[in-house]
C-alpha cells in the first residue's frame, strides 16, 4: 500500500479501494477513443490517465476552436441570423 493511500486512511479522507480504482480505469478507457480502438487488451493505468489528460486537453482545444469560429459567423451575420443562430444555441 502506498504511503499516500495510507496517509488518507489514517486521516479519515475518503477510502478507495484498489477494485474501485481499476473499474474507474477501467471505464475511463472505454471512453478513449485513441485506447478503445486498439487491438491490445491490457493497457496500463497510468497510459489511461496519461491518455485522457490528453484527450481532455484536444477537446478543450476543440472547443475554443469551435468558439472562435461561431464568434467570427456571428460577426459577419446580420443580426436576425445571429438572433436565429443564439436562440437556437440556447435550447
Amino acid at each position: 500500500m502506498s504511503s499516500r493511500r495510507s496517509r488518507s486512511r489514517q486521516s479519515g479522507g475518503s477510502r478507495i479501494t484498489d477494485d474501485q480504482i481499476n473499474d474507474l480505469v477501467i471505464k475511463l478507457q472505454q471512453l478513449l477513443p485513441e485506447i478503445r480502438n486498439r487491438h491490445s487488451d491490457k493497457v496500463s493505468a497510468a497510459k489511461v490517465l496519461q491518455e485522457t489528460c490528453n484527450y481532455i486537453r484536444s477537446l478543450h482545444r476543440e472547443v475554443d476552436d469551435l468558439s472562435e469560429r461561431l464568434s467570427e459567423l456571428l460577426a459577419t451575420t446580420d443580426n436576425a441570423q445571429a438572433a436565429i443562430i443564439r436562440s437556437l444555441l440556447m435550447q
